[in-house]
């Protein structure tokens, strides 16, 4: 089996931790690709197998026909290697060196059962939808992808933006406001949940739109069909703004219409059969926990 590990640094604490995954993959002989950049900062501090293989970006990953790519890092280090995987189809397994931990759902002290349910083959994948963001003008290169959010935010001032929204060309509403929020279900426990936004299970089939402060009192989140395209435009005091694909950011100005829709394709991500997405909410929202008693 072929098995890609990506991170963006090793701090000293999670030295163990790796070694911990590259001895078990070594045991099961897999054929270990590491992204380049990770492996410099440690190459001299971790015990490796004789024979690796490297990997720097989407198109040497993707011709190396990977069957299983393995994050060590929070939900941002998922985040970053989308990046990397988009339309190949490789699943995802995240291990948890962060805090909360809602995509990397295998904690530190699981790692050899997660490599033995994988090669056990007794796991789940669960398809998370992918936003695509079109522009009038070239932001983000090629890498217009993002599993959590898109966002417009006020950038050099105080003073309120007004963006105006339209669904599948049709006018929604003119929002005054910090900023607006797209999210997927997945990014719905992220930044839209913490602005007032619902919480969707992951293969609900829907975006929401969710305002970041806005000065009118009766604008609330909404929840579309993830077939619609969502375009905006974009007015204020200020000559730019910041536009983000979950944690990569650009800056914008008052020309540029943009427009998001699902993307043709998702990720997979690995989770243990008995682990579903009602056990995360509860595990780390602590719902139904009473801490009086």
């Amino acid at each position: 089996m072929k098995i890609a590990i990506y991170s963006r640094f090793l701090k000293q604490e999670h030295v163990p931790i790796l070694q911990i995954v590259l001895d078990n993959l070594s045991k099961r002989g897999a054929e270990v690709f590491i992204y380049e950049e990770y492996y410099k900062t440690f190459k001299n501090r971790v015990k490796t197998p004789e024979k690796i293989h490297f990997f720097s970006d989407y198109n040497n990953f993707k011709t190396q026909n990977i069957d299983f790519v393995i994050t060590l890092g929070g939900d941002g280090t998922i985040l970053e290697v989308i990046t990397i995987v988009r339309d190949t189809g490789v699943p995802i397994m995240g291990i948890n060196l962060g805090r909360l931990g809602f995509l990397a759902m295998v904690e530190m002290n699981q790692i050899e059962l997660a490599i033995d349910a994988l090669y056990n083959n007794s796991y789940v994948l669960d398809p998370r939808t992918l936003l695509h963001l079109e522009s009038s003008s070239p932001i983000f290169g090629d890498n217009k992808l993002a599993l959590n959010d898109f966002t417009i935010l006020k950038r050099d001032t105080s003073s309120m933006v007004i963006i105006h929204a339209y669904v599948n060309g049709e006018f929604l509403n003119s929002y005054w406001a910090d900023g607006i929020i797209v999210a997927t279900p997945t990014g719905s426990t992220g930044y839209s949940l913490s602005c007032g936004g619902p919480i969707i299970f992951p293969k609900s089939g829907n975006l929401i739109i969710t305002p970041v402060a806005p000065h009118n009192l009766n604008v609330r989140p909404i929840v579309l069909s993830d077939d619609s395209i969502i375009s905006f435009e974009v007015e204020g005091r200020a000559k730019n703004f910041m536009c983000t694909l979950d944690s990569r950011h650009a800056i914008i100005d008052t020309s540029i219409q943009l427009a998001i829709q699902k993307s043709d394709f998702n990720i997979n991500l690995f989770r243990f059969t008995d682990l579903n997405f009602l056990y995360m909410i509860r595990k780390k929202l602590k719902w139904g926990i009473d801490y009086r008693n």
